[in-house]
C-alpha cells in the first residue's frame, strides 16, 4: 500500500503521453498493414488509458495541493495536456481501427472539455503568477504540448466528418479553427525554444525527450492539415481554402522532417558524449509518439498529393517508431519491477 501511495503521490504529469504514444503506434500499423499489432496496440491502450484515469483521480482526491501547485509550474504545468490528447488519440485509434464513430464522438466531447478547462486555467495561472522562472528553466518541448493537443482535437474532428453529415459546414470550420490554432501556437512556442536552444546555455541533462515534441508537434499538425484537405470535397468554403491549407500541411510536414536529424544529433551528444545515462523515464513516451506521429502524417500526406514515395518513407519509419514503443514499455516493464513509478 505504500508503494501505491508512493506512485500515486510521484506520479509524473505527463504519463498520458504512454496514451498518446501507443495509440498513434497503433495507427500507424494500420496504416502500414501491421492489422495484428494495430488492434493488440488498440486494446493495451484501453488498459493503460483506464488505470491512468484511476491514479490521476486518486491523486487529485489525495493530493490536491500537489495537483495545484503543478499547474502553476511553467515546467509542468502543460504536461497535463497529455490527457487531452491521449484522450482524442484513444478516439482516432478507435475511429480507425474499428469505425466506432459513438465512442469517438464521445471521446472529443471529454477530451475538447478538458481541452478549454487546461488551455485556458493553465495560460491564467502562468501569466498572473507573480515570481516566474528565467526562460532558461521555464520553456522545454513539453509546451508544445499546447500545440499537440488543439491538433488532437483537430484531427478527431476531422475524422468525425462522415458520421454528421448533416453538420459538416459547422464541424469542418471548428476542424479548421483548430488546425489554424495549433500553427499558431506552434510558430510562438517553437521561436522561444529555438532561442532557448541556440543561445542560453545547455547543459547535456536538460536536452529531455520532450524536445521531440518539437518535430511530433508540426507532425500531428500536418495530419491535422492532411485531415481537412481530404474532407474538403463537397465544401464550398473549404474548396476556396483548399490550395491554403495544403501549402501549409506541406510546410509544417518538412520542418518536422528537418528536426529529425538534429535531434538524433543532439541525443548523440547527451549520451555518447556526455554520458547521460541511458536509463527509463516517463518522459521518453514523448519521444515515442513524434515517431509515430510521422510515419502516420506521411501516409496521409502521400494520399493527399498522391506521392507515392511519402508511402515509402512511412512504411520504413514504421519500424523505428513501433522498436521505440517496445524498448520503452520494456523500460516501464523494469522500472515497475523495482517500485512502481520510481524512475522519473
Amino acid at each position: 500500500m505504500n508503494r501505491v501511495a508512493s506512485a500515486i503521490r510521484e506520479m509524473p504529469p505527463n504519463y498520458f503521453a504512454m496514451v498518446m504514444a501507443t495509440g498513434i503506434v497503433s495507427i500507424a500499423c494500420y496504416l502500414t498493414g501491421f492489422q495484428i499489432i494495430a488492434h493488440t496496440l488498440l486494446w493495451l491502450n484501453v488498459l493503460f488509458y483506464v488505470i491512468l484515469w484511476l491514479l490521476t483521480i486518486a491523486r487529485i482526491i489525495k493530493y490536491p495541493d500537489i495537483f495545484l501547485s503543478e499547474l502553476c509550474n511553467h515546467q509542468l504545468a502543460l504536461q497535463h495536456l497529455t490527457i487531452v490528447a491521449g484522450t482524442c488519440v484513444l478516439g482516432s485509434q478507435f475511429l480507425v481501427l474499428t469505425g466506432n464513430y459513438q465512442l469517438g464522438f464521445g471521446l472529443l466531447i471529454f477530451g475538447s472539455s478538458i481541452w478549454f478547462i487546461l488551455i485556458y486555467g493553465i495560460l491564467s495561472s502562468l501569466t498572473v503568477k507573480k515570481n516566474k522562472p528565467p526562460l532558461s528553466e521555464a520553456i522545454n518541448g513539453g509546451w508544445l504540448l499546447a500545440v499537440v493537443s488543439t491538433q488532437s482535437v483537430s484531427v478527431l474532428i476531422g475524422r468525425l466528418i462522415p458520421a454528421v453529415p448533416e453538420y459538416q459546414t459547422i464541424v469542418l470550420f471548428s476542424c479548421l479553427c483548430m488546425f489554424l490554432m495549433g500553427g499558431m501556437f506552434y510558430l510562438i512556442i517553437i521561436t522561444l525554444i529555438f532561442y532557448r536552444l541556440v543561445f542560453l546555455e545547455l547543459k547535456p541533462e536538460q536536452f529531455t525527450p520532450p524536445y521531440w515534441i518539437n518535430m511530433g508537434a508540426v507532425a500531428i499538425t500536418t495530419l491535422a492539415g492532411a485531415t481537412l484537405v481530404g474532407n474538403s470535397q463537397g465544401s464550398l468554403f473549404l474548396e476556396s481554402l483548399k490550395p491554403f491549407i495544403a501549402g501549409l500541411t506541406v510546410f509544417f510536414w518538412a520542418i518536422a522532417t528537418w528536426w529529425i536529424p538534429f535531434l538524433l544529433v543532439m541525443i548523440i551528444w547527451r549520451h555518447m558524449f556526455a554520458r547521460v545515462p541511458l536509463t527509463y523515464n516517463s518522459m521518453y513516451w514523448s519521444m515515442v509518439f513524434p515517431l509515430g506521429m510521422y510515419t502516420t502524417c506521411t501516409v496521409h500526406l502521400g494520399e493527399m498529393l498522391t506521392l507515392d514515395f511519402l508511402f515509402e518513407i512511412s512504411r520504413y519509419f514504421v519500424y523505428v517508431a513501433l522498436a521505440a514503443w517496445i524498448l520503452t514499455f520494456v523500460g516501464l516493464l523494469r522500472a515497475m519491477s523495482k517500485g512502481v513509478f520510481s524512475q522519473q
